[in-house]
């Protein structure tokens, strides 16, 4: 068989219980939950940094946030890193890009990232900025810039406006549409359409679904996180199902594109968000926190090697997206990538897996977490700013949560001295993973 083609659905924001493959009662991604029952459903998927510009650079390098110093929004990769779009490209893929970039511009410089102050957030992104996505590009590198949810404009390979008018879901879909009726290479392809939704739009500060969202979901079970807490998911969350309806929608109109094309057979899929939404629960906005409503994401993937209906229950993340996209383009893992491509789990049910996932937090704090199948460990750095250090020599222990009797995150157990042994354990694997991508060995008071 010819290398698959590659398609690379990715959205913003997006928690794993919008969807009904997840639990979700209503009926809001049809599609996505068909093509979970057809390919392979990870139960247990979530982001190693629930931030947008380093959950992108993560699954762009296969590499942790800090160590390409993404390690918050606002720091461009660095040019010598190479992505998944280069060894694709090296192994005789053409590589294609539509919509949010999020990894062009460092406009705030601080003493751990000193490189020169490029801004492409309501411009261009040149060529060399675009992370090895060289035989189509329409995008813009912070989307929220250059568009509302119902009109704006992307620029493309000439660094040319492309304007749109219509819901921006729709449109970006028409796009990759447009690439796919014209695409002409006897070579396979990998596609990444990054959506902007559900995030909300960052200059009015609302989630903005389709017109009449308010009204066809204004019935719904409230996430058992959210039940009895303030933010403003009760403003906001028909809206937030209305995107999350409408993403799904589209995902539909690619996948029967394909089928029209008569290469679906040899296509692979693959569907994932870069972090969830706590709706101003957890912390001052949407994310930025060790709780699994920020952390915690749907991931599908189906096409060849990934069929079958399977479920997958082992923890994982987004630090094992870049293996596993070469190793379904047949191209060797790299050793300086930390995770392991997911077709390992598949091919051998019996592998073991290292079922924890390692968090880094920024912005909102200098935090690390650590999530296993029963706790939730996390600690933070008081004395550090969140957006101007990437890390510390010293951390304070913050969060402590059992996840088999508090599935919700409600009862924080960190000042209980009986779990002085558990918490010293999980603070102790967590020194590791972090020594083991090179951040410095700090000291720990839990």
């Amino acid at each position: 068989m010819d290398k698959p083609n590659i398609v690379f659905v990715f959205t913003d924001q997006q928690r794993f219980d919008t969807c009904g493959c997840y639990g979700q009662k209503l009926d809001i991604t049809p599609n996505l939950d068909k093509m979970a029952k057809e390919g392979v459903l990870f139960q247990h998927a979530f982001t190693n940094q629930p931030v947008c510009g380093p959950a992108r650079s993560i699954i762009q390098t296969g590499k942790y946030a800090t160590e390409t110093m993404c390690y918050r929004n606002g720091i461009a990769l660095p040019l010598n890193e190479k992505t998944i779009a280069d060894y694709l490209s090296e192994a005789g893929y053409s590589v294609a890009y539509i919509g949010k970039w999020h990894l062009a511009s460092t406009i705030l410089k601080s003493k751990e990232n000193v490189g020169p102050k490029v801004d492409y957030t309501i411009t261009a992104v040149p060529p060399e900025r675009r992370g090895g996505y060289k035989d189509y590009w329409l995008a813009s590198d912070v989307l929220e810039y250059t568009s509302h949810p119902n009109e704006g404009h992307l620029f493309n390979q000439n660094m040319e406006k492309v304007e749109f008018s219509g819901y921006r879901v729709d449109c970006l879909t028409n796009f990759a549409l447009d690439f796919l009726d014209n695409y002409e290479e006897q070579k396979p392809f990998f596609l990444f359409i990054s959506f902007l939704e559900p995030h909300q739009q960052n200059d009015i500060q609302k989630i903005v679904g389709p017109e009449g969202s308010k009204e066809k979901f204004k019935v719904y079970d409230v996430p058992k996180d959210l039940v009895n807490t303030e933010g403003d998911w009760k403003e906001f969350f028909p809206d937030y199902l209305g995107c999350c309806n409408r993403i799904d929608s589209n995902l539909k109109r690619i996948t029967d594109k394909i089928d029209d094309l008569g290469i679906s057979d040899n296509t692979v899929f693959i569907f994932v968000s870069d972090h969830g939404c706590h709706f101003r629960t957890r912390t001052w906005e949407y994310k930025r926190s060790c709780h699994d409503s920020s952390i915690r994401v749907p991931l599908v993937i189906k096409g060849p090697g990934f069929m079958g209906g399977k479920k997958v229950n082992e923890l994982v993340s987004l630090i094992n997206l870049a293996p596993t996209i070469l190793g379904i383009a047949g191209v060797p893992i790299p050793d300086h990538m930390s995770g392991k491509k997911l077709q390992e789990l598949i091919e051998n049910p019996n592998l073991y897996w290292n079922d924890e996932i390692f968090i880094q937090i920024s912005e909102s704090q200098v935090g690390r977490a650590l999530r296993t199948e029963k706790w939730k460990f996390s600690m933070n750095a008081p004395k550090k700013s969140g957006f101007w250090h990437a890390f510390s020599n010293t951390y304070v222990g913050q969060y402590l949560y059992d996840l088999e009797t508090d599935p919700y995150e409600r009862t924080n157990l960190i000042h209980l001295p009986e779990y002085n042994e558990i918490k010293s354990k999980l603070a102790e694997r967590l020194v590791e993973r972090m020594v083991e991508i090179r951040e410095p060995r700090p000291d720990i008071k839990i």
